[in-house]
């Protein structure tokens, strides 16, 4: 009989992309990166307020959409000002995220 041989890499924990980021209080909230994606050139990450526990997941979380930017310090997170902009990104990541999760 043959023995069943498992590897330990393949059972690897989720380990979820956080970012810690400041508000405009100076109240630091830790976000979870859940999808990212390039449109015309830029780089847009997907973004809800990170919760520990399942049980404190919010129902209505608000997906937050950044672009990266990139100066002479280095990269940096942007709120998308440009309202058109932001309702096609916006429709892209419901596009992409809709199996995964319940959006309005």
């Amino acid at each position: 009989m043959a023995e069943e041989i498992k590897n330990p890499n393949t059972e690897e924990e989720y380990q979820p992309d956080l970012m810690t980021l400041e508000d405009e209080d100076g109240n630091e909230v830790t976000f979870e990166v859940i999808d990212a994606l390039d449109h015309k050139g830029v780089h847009y990450l997907a973004v809800v307020e990170y919760a520990e526990d399942e049980e404190d997941v919010n129902e209505d979380a608000q997906l937050v959409i950044l672009s990266v930017g990139e100066d002479s310090e280095g990269e940096y997170l942007d709120v998308v000002e440009d309202d058109e902009t932001l309702m096609e990104v916006s429709k892209l990541f419901e596009q992409r995220l809709s199996d995964q999760f319940e959006i309005e």
